[in-house]
This record gives structure tokens, sequence and C-alpha cells, in this order.
């Protein structure tokens, strides 16, 4: 035997050592800073002023652990399981309705859903939620009030609300039941002179289990009984879920036995090729996708499967980039951990995951990789803006007018064809004037702050007194600027009292009639 095979030969025999050793060499070191972290904790215990919580500093050690590695990776506790339950199946044991908290207001019914609990037992949006089955909601946040309204399907949970121009609180008795959110929120079919042909819209909102046959059902419904023979498939703002339930999407669209995405992970079972299974129901259906920067995971693979299969053109902004499998695992004591296993791959080889958190481990800031998400066919701007709108929106002026005008207003006209008048704007404007509303630009507080400067900074009185001249000029008046975005605050307005009477269905339709994603998609396909 020569030396060169036996040199191979010892080379080959080393390898299963090394890697043995390498694991070896991470079980002690795993090992050590167990015994350091339990130490510490010994430590913290015996020596400690005060008495400790327990459950919640080792709940606090694992989240700010798990967060290090990337912000998917969770533990959630056995109290919590009704929240795993929830994101996997859309379901949830409740009254079916969103809250919120207005500022030092306390917390108010938000959006009740149509048909749930909350809406038949006549719990209207702006409602503010004074105590749950006799727990007062003072200091207590969302996540406080949402646990203790959720329960178990059939229990009865008492609510006492406060309602504007109702003098006193009143309750109500609410029987929970398994709520189920709808995946499709919404789909219609446009029809107009200046179309071809009839097209469909769906709205998607999230992959859980059994959304694919939803998505099937609302297009077979619009193509066989109301004409569609185009697609707009919108899944704007929808965060992702389920990889199965996207495949069989996207294999409504596509032949069967090709790969839609591939996961590649450490171990041998993360590494997985999905493919489609069927015969495609809708092959040459022509398809536009519309996709923002929050249409992320199963949405992406959706999106990016179609445009890589060169299946559906899409528009709108480039997509959030979470190309990060998570599965559930058990850990003791009935808790479970989200954790990520592998990396999402389309058909093309790309990764669609665009944080790179090895740097944030190494103590960097996180950085966007510009590679990452699905990038649009056609690219359109972001409309968000610092405006008027924005302050009206974020300081709560269109959900407070929308609950005192549902007071006043016993019905309106459909959403296709409702608008808010002029002298219903003006109505408004004085709301705010009654509110005292200070329309305060990001501009005027800039600049308060440099003139606060210039004064501390002893300029001399005549560059201050130039710089006072200007302040008048910074600080905007609230008409004029309602005026000068009239159609936006109309539109953000009327969508806000849609809600109020047609629930999400009827803001859906009207959101529709202001959508330029949705124009440009109509468009394409003609």
């Amino acid at each position: 035997m020569n030396r060169q095979i036996v040199i191979s030969l010892l080379a080959l025999l080393l390898i299963p050592y090394s890697l043995f050793a390498q694991d070896r060499q991470k079980t002690v070191r795993a090992d050590e800073c167990i015994s350091i972290f339990n130490d510490v904790l010994r430590q913290v215990d015996v020596n400690y002023v005060d008495t400790l919580n327990y459950e919640d500093l080792i709940e606090t050690a694992i989240n700010a652990m798990l967060y290090k590695i990337d912000p998917y990776t969770v533990y959630y506790p056995q109290k919590q399981e009704r929240e795993l339950r929830m994101m996997t199946t859309g379901k949830y044991g409740g009254i079916g309705s969103i809250i919120q908290q207005k500022d030092s207001f306390g917390i108010f019914i938000a959006n009740p859903y149509e048909g749930k609990p909350a809406q038949r037992a006549g719990i209207q949006a702006g409602d503010r939620i004074v105590s749950v089955n006799g727990i007062s909601t003072k200091d207590q946040t969302v996540s406080d009030v949402s646990n203790n309204l959720r329960g178990v399907p059939g229990t009865t949970v008492t609510i006492v609300l406060e309602r504007e121009g109702v003098p006193e609180p009143f309750t109500v008795e609410v029987v929970r039941e398994d709520i189920h959110l709808d995946a499709v929120s919404y789909y219609t079919v446009f029809e107009a002179d200046s179309l071809s042909e009839p097209v469909g819209y769906i709205s998607f909102s999230e992959f859980t289990e059994g959304s694919s046959q939803a998505f099937a059902n609302a297009l077979d419904d619009m193509y066989y009984n109301r004409g569609a023979r185009k697609l707009i498939f919108d899944l704007r703002g929808n965060g992702g879920g389920l990889v199965s339930e996207a495949v069989q999407i996207v294999n409504l669209f596509v032949d069967r036995d090709l790969t839609i995405v591939e996961t590649h992970g450490k171990t041998a079972n993360s590494h997985y090729t999905y493919k489609t299974r069927n015969t495609p129901r809708y092959k040459d259906l022509p398809l536009v996708v519309l996709v923002d920067k929050n249409s992320a995971s199963a949405s992406e693979i959706v999106s990016g499967a179609l445009q890589d299969l060169g299946r559906a053109q899409l528009i709108g902004q480039r997509t959030f980039g979470k190309g990060l499998v998570q599965n559930v695992r058990s850990v003791v004591y009935g808790g479970h951990i989200k954790i990520t296993t592998s990396k999402y791959y389309l058909p093309s080889g790309r990764c669609i995951q665009a944080i790179d958190y090895s740097e944030r481990q190494k103590g960097h800031a996180l950085k966007r990789d510009t590679a990452g998400g699905i990038l649009p066919d056609i690219v359109m701007s972001d409309s968000a803006k610092v405006d008027i709108c924005y302050s009206l929106y974020i300081h709560n002026y269109f959900f407070d007018y929308a609950t005192r005008y549902h007071r006043l207003h016993d019905s309106i006209a459909a959403p296709e064809v409702f608008e808010l008048t002029d002298e219903e704007l003006e109505d408004f404007c004085a709301f705010l004037d009654e509110r005292h509303f200070k329309y305060d630009t990001e501009t005027s507080k800039y600049f308060a702050d440099m003139l606060k400067m210039a004064r501390n900074e002893d300029l001399d009185s005549a560059t201050i007194a130039r710089l006072e001249e200007l302040q008048p000029f910074l600080t905007p008046n609230f008409r004029e600027a309602i005026q000068r975005n009239k159609d936006e605050v109309k539109a953000m307005l009327g969508s806000e009292i849609i809600l109020r009477y047609y629930y999400q269905r009827g803001q859906a339709a009207f959101n529709l009639r202001f959508d330029k994603e949705l124009e440009r998609a109509l468009q394409e396909l003609k």
C-alpha cells in the first residue's frame, strides 16, 4: 500500500473523530454556560434583598436569549398556548373584536367583526371597556384585557362599557365562541366598459389551516357564477403563515410536479422540497399579484414562485424579506418553542431572507440586504407620508369623529357610493376645534428645538429675532392643511365611518375606490 493511500485512509478515519470532537466541545461549552447561569441564579436567590419572581426572571432570560438569535424564534409558556393555537389555525375562543389603547383615555372597542358575538351583542366601535368579569381595565394593557376577554368557547364574559351619548355605563354579557377569522377578507368582481372582461379580486389576509380551500372557493364563485376571466390577488399586508397552504394556492395556477419552494437548514429533516401535486384548475387565467412592504413569508413564497415561473405579474413595493422557516417544538411543563430551522429558497434559487442576524450576534446594527424580499415587476411608490392625515390618524381623531357620526346618523349610503360632503368635512373641522386639536408638524417641532438651542447657545439677539420671524410660517393652520389634502382626508375619514355601518367587508369595498395599485392592476389586465 503506497504512502498516498495510507494518508487518504487516515484522513477519512480522522474526519468522524474530528466532528465528534467538535460536537463534544460544543456540549462541554453549553454545559459550562448552563452551570454559570444556574450559579448566578442561585447566588441571586440566596443573597438578593427582595423576594424574586422566578418564573418572570427565567421567561425574561429565555426571551432575551432567543431574540438575540432572531425575532421569530419565540418561547410560549403554557399560559400562552391559546395565542400559539391562533397563529397556526386562525382560531381562538373569544368575543370577536379588535381592541385598542387610546392614549390615556383607556381601552376601546376598535373593530367588532361582523356576525361574531361582540357585534351580535350590540357592542360598537368606540365603546370604552370599563371592566371585564369585574376586573377594572384601569392601568391594564391591551394584552391584559384581551386575555381576560378570551376564554373557553361556551363560557360567558361580563363586560361593562361606556358609550358616547349614553349617560351611564352599561353591562353586556357575551357568550364566547370559537372565533375563526376568514383568510379571504374580501372578494368581488369588477365589470366596466373599460374592461375587456370581468376581473375578479381577492384580498387574502393569512395562510392558516384551510385558507387555500377558502381561496379556491372564492375563485370558483367568481369564475363560474359571476363570470370573472382575470384575477387580481391582493397579498398586501399579509404576514404569511403555513407553507403548505401557500403551495396549494400556487398549484391552482401552475402545473403539477413543479418545485415551488425548498427549505435548507442544519439538520437533515430541515431540508425539504415543496412541489405541486395536482392538475391546475386555472392554468391560463390572467393573474396580477399585489404586494407591499408588509407582505412576508408565505406571501413571498406565493408571489415569488408565481413570478419565477412566469405565471403572474407583480405590482407594488418590495416585500418584507422573511425567508426563515419556523417549526413548533414542545418543551417541559406544557410550553412550546417556535424555532427557526431553515431558510426558504424559491424556484430560481433565490433566498428571500433580507435581514442578516449574524451581524446582530456580533453586536452590530441590523442591516437590510437589498437583495432580500421580492421586487415587483411594476414598482409603485409607497404613498405613506407624514402630513395632516398622519397626525389625525395617530391621535385617533378619525376614530372619535366616526363614533360621533355613527351616533347621529342611523344609516348611510352603500360603500360603493358613500362620500362625505364638504359640509360634513367642515363639521369635522369644527369637531377638531372643539377638541383643541393642534397640528404640529415635524418641521415645526425641529424648528422649536433649534430656536431653543439658539437661545441656550447665546446667539446674538438679532439672529434670534430673525429666527422667531420664521416661526409663524412653520406652524401650519390645520384647516388649510385639510383643504390641501381634502381628498385623502375624506377617504380616510370615510373609511372609518363605513366600518361602523358595514364592518370589514364594507370598508374593503370603500377603500378599493381610492386604490392606485388596484387601478394600475386593472390597466395591466385590459
